[in-house]
């Protein structure tokens, strides 16, 4: 691969600097650009070109190709006028497909929610397998990091990576299927179809579904062929599976459904019982994912990588029997959160607290569905710890699960987590972690 002209990174995170180090290995003296909306375009040996720039950059024909990274939406009116200017545009994922793809075995997986836990048990179960796997995308390293270490790749990827994704996996897997990420996509409609790009398009490849995912008919309907179906567990290995599952640190009924899909792709492409068993026995909650902490006699539960309603449904499902105080709302995706204010009281929440932008509607539909619960609306993440301070004797478990992303208050979810658990310790100091 040789790229002739100047090349633009639009974006400036992990993605793209995993592009710069493989573009400068490819070639030293090419000359790169970067942009960015917001924040650093610190990426080295690279110039900046400000976003109100780049129509003038693209007269002037300064780049010859863009490198997007997934944050960027590809529906930004930049990426039609690049287009329309015969500027092609491409992916840290897609040159990796370029470079790589060949003589690998690929394991996409991508849904709504499950799609982290899902792909590390894989990758888990494949290694325990005595199989050589490596595990990139969103979790793990990036594409160009993972580079051609590994004869087997299991990619976890969002729907910005699927919308565009350029080469074919040989399993393809979608765990669920809910409204999400509405900014970036446009509307509901257009991220369902760029989602289940994953699978709706022509090749001979295997496709592994989720539980919610394979009673969606839109699902069904992407699938095309259901030979493509990879073998479902056997009665006994579904048994053997559940069992493993209630020893292990996974939690809830959603996280049985991840461990059964995981199994299912991990047999596909060669994986033993045993292998699959160990890499269930192996798992560790990821970080922000149901991670639980311990102050005094209240159980704290860091869930901020949850940014769907349905996320939330799931964890409060994992906590039965408890009395919760519940901390939600962030950045507007318009979701909707009618149905999980009904299942609140089913779930055992005592206290809602509710952070805006979308904790509002919460809150409303919460005292409307569910007039027992103590609803209380707050400006910030401390001022929402410091209310449940003052409300003690109502719960036995804290739980941040907020059903949106963070993008109004925090940089992203793991600083929104990392707050969370530094205030409760504060605010529960009467024990340690």
């Amino acid at each position: 691969m040789r790229f002739d002209e100047p090349v633009l990174l639009y974006g400036a995170g992990r993605e793209a600097n995993s592009t710069r180090h493989f573009l400068h290995r490819l070639q030293p003296d090419l000359k790169i650009f970067v942009t960015v909306d917001s924040g650093s375009t610190d990426i080295p040996d690279t110039e900046a070109i400000a976003p109100s720039d780049l129509s003038a950059a693209i007269a002037a024909r300064r780049f010859g190709s863009i490198v997007k990274s997934p944050g960027v939406s590809r529906y930004k009116p930049f990426f039609a006028e690049a287009s329309a200017a015969g500027i092609p545009i491409t992916s840290n994922l897609n040159l990796w497909g370029a470079t790589y793809r060949a003589d690998r075995t690929v394991i996409a997986i991508s849904g709504t929610k499950g799609k982290s836990t899902t792909a590390t048990l894989v990758h888990l179960m494949l290694v325990r397998s005595g199989l050589d796997a490596g595990l990139a995308g969103n979790v793990g390293l990036a594409p160009l990091e993972i580079a051609d270490k590994h004869a087997i790749v299991v990619f976890e990827l969002s729907s910005y990576q699927t919308a565009d994704m350029g080469f074919i996996p040989d399993v393809a897997a979608i765990t669920n299927l809910y409204p999400e990420h509405v900014d970036w996509h446009g509307s509901v409609e257009r991220y369902y179809d760029d989602k289940l790009n994953l699978v709706d398009r022509d090749g001979n490849f295997a496709v592994a579904l989720g539980q919610a995912a394979a009673a969606n008919a839109r699902v069904a309907k992407a699938v095309r062929d259901h030979r493509r179906l990879v073998k479902p567990l056997s009665a006994e290995q579904a048994m053997a599976i559940e069992g493993a599952v209630s020893r292990s640190r996974l939690k809830g009924a959603h996280n049985l459904d991840n461990a059964v899909l995981a199994a299912e792709i991990a047999f596909a492409v060669g994986a033993s019982m045993d292998g699959v068993l160990a890499g269930i026995a192996a798992f560790r909650p990821l970080p922000h994912r149901l991670e639980e902490h311990r102050f005094g006699d209240v159980t704290i539960v860091n869930d901020s990588i949850s940014t769907t309603p349905e996320a939330t449904k799931a964890a409060l499902a994992a906590y039965p029997a408890r009395r919760i105080a519940l901390i939600a709302g962030g950045h507007e995706r318009q979701q909707d959160y009618a149905e999980l204010a009904t299942l609140l009281s089913q779930r055992g929440v005592t206290t809602l607290v509710t952070l805006p932008v979308t904790g509002e509607r919460l809150a409303a539909a919460a005292r409307k569905a569910a007039p027992d619960i103590d609803v209380t609306e707050v400006p910030d993440l401390d001022a929402a710890v410091a209310a449940l301070e003052e409300k003690r004797d109502r719960f036995d478990t804290v739980i941040l699960s907020p059903g949106a992303p963070s993008y109004n208050q925090f940089k992203n979810f793991e600083e929104r987590g990392h707050r969370f658990v530094e205030l409760c310790k504060t605010h529960f100091s009467d024990a340690q972690s």
